[in-house]
């Protein structure tokens, strides 16, 4: 980690990234070939609230793989499929928070300028956004009637936090028959020991970890 507190910038991520696969790789056993034609992308969670340093849940990993999500986001809307937005957020009387307040200082609350997607990864008109107040995209959500009828069956997930709402919504996936292809440059924590977690479980029994660049050479 530098003196900034971040353990990833754009610069050296790429070099982290082969860091990170070469560690796995004997668990990354699961290669897969995306079908283009069954596929979405799904952004988790990119919020200004997480990327904001003065945020109490900020996550300087999201910074680094911002470029490269976006990338992604270019692939898919060039492919004709579909774009997947997630936002993490809680009613401002907090109805909706439960363990969630307890867990954590500050709440994204609903409506906010903050609880809005990073500007350079805004949806598109039509575009869908799930609202989810727990850390699975799938939970309590129409994720799954959405992607469903359209017909998806392999998703892209990237996003933050690798090890929370990433890492919770790809084993939800997994369990609902989906193949998920998770970049590990595209995805990011508040530090390198979680998210090296987060894509050795992954590898070992949810997903094909990659990079972004080997997902948008077969859009």
């Amino acid at each position: 980690m530098n003196e900034n507190g971040f353990y990833v910038n754009e610069s050296n991520l790429a070099e982290a990234c082969e860091r990170w696969l070469s560690a796995i790789e004997p668990f990354n056993q699961h290669k897969m070939d995306i079908a283009v034609e069954n596929a979405a992308l799904l952004v988790v969670d990119m919020q200004k609230f997480f990327l904001d340093p003065a945020s109490p849940t900020f996550t300087c990993g999201g910074r680094a793989v911002t470029p490269g999500i976006a990338r992604l986001i270019d692939s898919f809307r060039t492919a004709g499929r579909p774009v997947i937005y997630t936002c993490h957020v809680h009613h401002p009387d907090g109805i909706d928070a439960g363990i969630m307040a307890d867990w954590w200082e500050g709440m994204c609350i609903e409506g906010s300028p903050e609880s809005e997607v990073a500007d350079e990864l805004a949806p598109l008109p039509g575009e869908k956004i799930i609202f989810k107040h727990r850390y699975s995209a799938f939970y309590n959500t129409d994720l799954d009637t959405v992607l469903r009828c359209l017909g998806v069956r392999d998703i892209v997930v990237c996003g933050i936090m690798t090890n929370l709402c990433c890492e919770s919504t790809v084993r939800d996936a997994y369990f609902r028959d989906y193949r998920v292809f998770f970049p590990a440059d595209g995805t990011g924590s508040i530090n390198e020991e979680m998210h090296m977690a987060s894509l050795l479980n992954l590898s070992f029994g949810f997903a094909f970890v990659t990079r972004v660049e080997d997902i948008i050479a077969q859009m």
